[in-house]
């Protein structure tokens, strides 16, 4: 089976500023707000949230195929895509503008300030489904505005059971907007913020949500682990310990990763979380959203 991974794909420049965000911003301040973080470090990696969950999930054994947009500086990332085994036969190459850019900012807390220029990301919508009987599941990431709503369309219209996980991209939709969205998914991945969010925006709570049609709502909490809701009942599932604690970019789409692994092969949806939780710690071990390696065996997928 393969599994359609539809999301950005971006260039992540990260920088490490060694103290708090919170001791740098004066609350009292903030409508005038002018501050300057002073970063030692800076790295440029390859990211964008179909990048990082396509990595994870074909190091685990998965088929990913992705549906992205790259620009005229992404010859280097199609070639490494390609590399490692993931189909890019949906993937647009835009030649008029850069690939979509990340600038991330981490204080010692592991908070995060993001500037995202989007890039080729805005012409994603002019991309289709593949014409391929294989595609059984799929994510539906941050992306293009236009990108996401036909992303979602298309996938209902063709029957393929998908997860809506709108993540950065939420605020670009109002309520009506989601609830269209979250009507045409089979489920819901979010943070703890994005869910606050969302239920804000459509007027439903999360248990609310996880009583409709959906297959389940997933709600990540960090090292805290993951909420799973499923008819209004809530699982809670232990974060993993991580033998160190690096950089937390790229943690939410490792777990997304680890998710569609198991929900390519029919797992219970918890056990799909268990196996998030655990490949998520292994990624905030590395720096950048694509540098973790799998042992498969040592995780008893061999």
């Amino acid at each position: 089976m393969a599994c359609l991974v539809s999301g950005s794909l971006a260039f992540d420049t990260i920088t490490h500023f060694p103290g708090r965000f919170a001791d740098q911003i004066l609350p009292e301040q903030v409508h005038i707000l002018n501050v300057s973080f002073l970063v030692p470090t800076l790295r440029r990696e390859y990211g964008g949230c179909a990048g990082n969950i396509a990595y994870t999930l074909a190091a685990l054994g998965g088929e990913p195929v992705v549906l992205a947009a790259l620009g005229n500086d992404g010859d280097a990332y199609l070639d490494r895509l390609q590399a490692l085994g993931i189909d890019t036969q949906q993937v647009l190459q835009v030649q008029d503008t850069y690939t979509a850019q990340a600038m991330i900012i981490t204080d010692a807390d592991n908070n995060q300030i993001t500037a995202f220029h989007p890039g080729a990301m805005q012409e994603a919508h002019r991309i289709g489904l593949p014409e391929r009987s294989d595609i059984r599941l799929a994510i539906v990431g941050p992306d293009g505005r236009d990108a996401m709503l036909r992303r979602a369309a298309d996938l209902a219209g063709a029957g393929i059971p998908f997860v809506f996980d709108p993540g950065q991209g939420l605020p670009m939709f109002d309520g009506d907007t989601l609830r269209t969205f979250i009507a045409q998914a089979t489920w819901v991945a979010v943070n703890d913020y994005e869910a606050r969010m969302l239920c804000e925006r459509t007027g439903l709570s999360l248990d609310e949500l996880s009583r409709s049609h959906l297959q389940g709502v997933i709600v990540t909490l960090g090292a805290d682990g993951c909420e799973v809701w499923v008819q209004g009942e809530r699982v809670h599932v232990p974060g993993t310990a991580a033998d160190e604690v690096v950089d937390p970019t790229g943690c939410g789409d490792a777990f997304r990763g680890a998710l569609l692994y198991g929900l390519e092969r029919g797992w219970p949806l918890v056990d799909c979380v268990a196996l998030g939780n655990r490949i998520g710690a292994l990624k905030i071990a590395c720096r950048g959203g694509q540098n973790h390696t799998i042992d498969r065996a040592a995780l008893g997928l061999a």
